[in-house]
């Protein structure tokens, strides 16, 4: 089984309740053999270096004895992986990125989120133009296709290649909106 905790499952507002609520989730992973996966790692393992407080020390302190002693399998995830204090990067094994969408599998998931949006039987769309305008967007996730579904699902507009396209497009110059463009 897995056991997922969220930041918000584990972060308490009084001083020693986050360590007490790790290791309760260390505990309850290892009652149940369960995996344990905790989501948004940063939030527990800032680099101490950076502390302001004796109580972030302590949080990450926890933590790093929680997961020494932990024999079963335990995966973190972030965004953020250069915010993680070094201690806590030497304890995992696999450190694995996750990159950005390339051409094909965003044309993969292009022309699968249409499929899943057709009401009538399939008609041809000139695709030569959105293939040029995906090709410009080098920074998309697959929740950039998710946030564009649910923003349309919202407004109760049809999906549909154009209405995607922008979406994305939107999606990816949020994004891209402080880094230098190349010359």
């Amino acid at each position: 089984p897995l056991l997922l905790r969220k930041a918000s499952d584990l972060l308490g507002p009084y001083v020693g309740q986050t360590e007490q609520q790790l290791a309760t989730a260390f505990t309850e992973a290892k009652q149940k053999n369960a995996i344990l996966m905790i989501d948004e790692a940063d939030s527990f393992l800032a680099s101490r270096s950076a502390a302001q407080q004796q109580w972030e020390v302590s949080q990450v302190n926890e933590l790093l004895v929680q997961m020494e002693e932990f024999n079963g399998i335990l995966i973190m995830s972030t965004n953020f992986m250069d915010h993680l204090d070094s201690a806590a990067l030497r304890r995992f094994d696999f450190k694995i990125r996750f990159n950005y969408l390339n051409f094909d599998q965003s044309w993969s998931f292009f022309n699968r989120l249409l499929g899943m949006h057709q009401k009538q039987p399939f008609a041809a769309v000139n695709v030569e133009g959105y293939e040029t305008r995906l090709k410009r967007l080098s920074q998309l996730t697959p929740g950039d296709f998710a946030t564009v579904e649910r923003r349309a699902k919202v407004l109760a507009e049809p999906l549909t290649p154009e209405t995607l396209m922008a979406g994305l497009e939107q999606e990816h110059a949020i994004k891209t909106r402080h880094q230098g463009r190349a010359i």
